[in-house]
């Protein structure tokens, strides 16, 4: 009998024992639940269920919790290091995908405990290596943050 999490039927969804694979991010600060429409090299659609727990709601603020908006923004970068690594077919173990820029980051509406963020990712732009985004990170199907950013591959070993 197998232990593992069980694999999604849809070949465009990702869960989160495969993002865990694919970036080194952990808990508390693994900010992307699950993935979906992932489409090679172009887009995805991250998922962070947002919860009252979030060890960043203790101080941010404790009378009405609010998700701060770098982490928003990390939560987008999470997703596109999903996308590249996948994309790429990247091995982990040698190596890493940085945060290169961030340019027109705009936040819209504040992200509370019990909402789902998705962030809606797309590649703009990429050259070899290096991948250009942008995306929107929504709930209920209003816009909470979006920004443009810039990710490259770095060898680890």
């Amino acid at each position: 009998m197998s232990r593992k999490a069980p694999v999604s039927e849809a070949p465009t969804d990702i869960d989160i024992t495969e993002i865990m694979a694919r970036i080194p991010h952990r808990i508390p600060f693994l900010l992307v639940d699950r993935c979906e429409k992932f489409v090679h090299s172009t887009s995805i659609v991250g998922i962070k269920c947002v919860s009252v727990n979030e060890p960043f709601f203790a101080g941010h603020f404790p009378d009405y919790p609010v998700m701060p908006g770098v982490l928003i923004v990390e939560a987008m970068a999470q997703t596109s290091a999903v996308l590249m690594s996948k994309s790429l077919e990247i091995d982990p173990a040698g190596k890493a995908i940085f945060f290169m820029s961030l340019d027109n980051c705009r936040f819209r509406a504040p992200v509370r405990p019990g909402m789902v963020l998705q962030m809606h990712v797309e590649v703009t732009q990429s050259r070899r290596d290096i991948y250009k985004f942008k995306g929107r990170a929504v709930v209920d199907d209003k816009v909470a943050a979006e920004a443009e950013w810039a990710a490259m591959v770095v060898d680890t070993k």
